[in-house]
């Protein structure tokens, strides 16, 4: 128990109970579990259940196992049980000594299933999945018993021991338990514990021919392991009547809780595993960890880092109703933490050439900037300066609006770490009317960017010396799908939804030298420009410095004020 719980006020309803529960000596350590499916990868849905379950069990000093769900072996591959433990320790979780299986207790499991069975509590089925949803009823109407639900226990057992062996072929027979034809919940209807899979485990092989369900496996699992509170989100609330049965009806070693709470929805956002899927193996993305991808993975390769999911998943909270979050506060929290981690760079995404007419010809200097002005340890770095430079082209305009301070003829301008220029002219192509450079003189007065005789100047811009500049390339993302809830659009498949500019590919992008020498474990903030971060993959295929913007520098969220 954390020292302070009794001063903190808890956080979430979840919390109210493992509080309630360590108070009244139900129990005295807590152990959670986070039993993610390896069919795929994690996404930022799951991050909010694993934060949940391995933060209570830190908070409260207890533990959390990290168990891979992998009872169906059509879908499951080692692939994706790597990247679920490579995703939970890059987040700052440990699972203690080993990671727990699913298919650890396969063994125990046929046990219970035997126990049913001998109790009369379970039966074998020779209905085809098609008539057993028939028989199983509707909401409004109780369902039918199968003719072949009074068998005697010994049959049941001959039977579910052939299907065990594998002389039956697929579909042919289920292992049902045996509770209420006739319950309002459809799930307590007779539910499949067993069904027939003549298919490899991706870690027994083939020495099974039947896999036991969701349910079944799930709630004894948790027993198995002395999980004290289950956490599952609200589309198993009615499952949990079932969970407990299991649990009563079945010789464990201890009785867990299940309990539920409202799954993530993000907007601009899919986090069905069957939608990402699709993404995946139909080209629509680059894989799994495509930076646009709401995977962990993705998310990570396009510069989050732990802290920011974690606080994201604090400010959502825990609720028992499902809501849709804005996309904006997984940003703000990036946003939040890059500020105080990121590396100031300049680069010059859109170049156009900038002529000091009045700097000495083949001069060069080197000039004096802040790594991270809220981070003094980051400390500076040396940046070259000469008469040739580049700005970026949306800086400067021929006819300036009101309110415009940049690069205009006869405006003042500072130059970020450097001098005051003037604007005196400019060139344009003749044929399509672009600007193609921009004259400026220097006040030399004015290194570092500030002037001593007090005069201020309202525009303020980035720049990257010409000769010393590194060629680049930048990924812009943006939403991966259009509408703000895709998962509302029924009327269309949701890979007509997808956001065609999802990613823009910008090439000649002017990069400060030191960039060229950029690090994957860095993240960069390019000034006016967002977070960005270094991406080797794409750079080694690309043969130059690759940069893969992480989020924009403006915010369009902001969190509510504390009163």
């Amino acid at each position: 128990m954390p020292e302070n719980m009794e001063k903190e006020k808890p956080v979430n309803f979840i919390k109210n109970i493992i509080i309630d529960d360590v108070q009244s000596g139900k129990h005295t350590g807590i152990i959670t579990r986070f039993p993610p499916e390896p069919n795929g990868y994690l996404h930022i849905g799951h991050a909010k259940s694993m934060c949940l379950n391995f933060g209570l069990a830190e908070e409260f000093k207890g533990r959390c196992n990290l168990r891979m769900d992998d009872t169906n072996p059509v879908k499951e591959e080692d692939e994706f049980v790597q990247s679920i433990a490579n995703d939970v320790s890059w987040m700052g979780y440990t699972w203690g000594e080993t990671i727990f299986y699913a298919s650890d207790y396969f063994d125990k499991l046929y046990e219970y299933a035997r126990i049913l069975v001998t109790d009369g509590k379970a039966y074998v089925d020779d209905l085809s999945f098609d008539e057993i949803r028939e028989y199983r009823g509707t909401l409004k109407e109780a369902g039918k018993e199968s003719p072949f639900r009074n068998r005697g226990v010994e049959e049941n057992l001959d039977l579910l021991e052939r299907m065990k062996n594998g002389e039956f072929e697929e579909g042919s027979r289920v292992l049902r338990a045996k509770i209420d034809m006739a319950s309002g919940n459809i799930n307590m209807r007779d539910p499949v514990i067993y069904r027939i899979l003549k298919t490899a485990h991706h870690r027994t092989g083939d020495v099974w021919y039947i896999y036991p369900m969701y349910d079944f496996a799930h709630s004894l699992s948790d027993a198995q392991e002395g999980v004290t509170h289950s956490l599952c989100t609200l589309e198993f609330e009615d499952h949990r009547p079932l969970y407990d049965w299991f649990i009563a009806n079945l010789p464990v070693p201890s009785r867990p809780r299940q309990i539920e709470f409202a799954r993530l929805n993000i907007t601009h956002t899919v986090l069905s595993k069957r939608k990402l899927k699709r993404l995946v193996e139909e080209n629509m993305v680059d894989g799994w960890d495509d930076p646009r991808m709401p995977t962990i993975a993705g998310l990570r390769r396009r510069g989050y880092v732990p802290a920011a999911i974690k606080k994201f998943c604090d400010m959502i909270g825990v609720s028992k109703a499902d809501n849709l979050v804005d996309i904006a506060m997984l940003e703000f929290a990036i946003r939040e933490e890059l500020n105080k981690t990121a590396h100031r760079r300049m680069a010059v995404l859109n170049p156009v050439k900038l002529i000091i007419e009045n700097y000495p010809i083949g001069r060069e200097e080197h000039l004096d900037a802040v790594n991270n002005p809220e981070d003094e340890s980051y400390g500076k770095r040396q940046i070259p300066f000469s008469g040739e430079l580049w700005v970026e082209e949306t800086d400067f305009m021929e006819n300036p609006v009101k309110n415009f301070h940049r690069l205009a003829v006869g405006n003042e301008v500072r130059l970020v770490h450097a001098y005051y220029v003037t604007v005196t002219g400019f060139s344009k192509d003749p044929q399509t009317g672009r600007v193609t450079q921009i004259r400026a003189s220097y006040d030399a007065t004015t290194r570092g960017g500030w002037s001593s005789d007090g005069r201020k100047v309202k525009g303020t811009i980035h720049w990257v010396s010409a000769p010393h500049a590194a060629d680049g390339i930048v990924y812009l993302y943006d939403h991966l799908f259009v509408p703000a809830n895709p998962d509302a659009e029924k009327d269309k498949d949701f890979s007509e939804l997808i956001n065609s500019e999802s990613r823009v590919i910008q090439t000649g992008v002017m990069l400060e030298p030191s960039l060229s020498q950029a690090e994957p474990s860095h993240a960069y903030q390019f000034l006016r420009n967002g977070y960005f971060r270094y991406d080797e993959r794409y750079s080694v295929a690309q043969k130059k410095p690759v940069f893969l913007r992480t989020v924009g520098l403006k915010d369009s969220w902001k969190p509510e004020k504390q009163a």
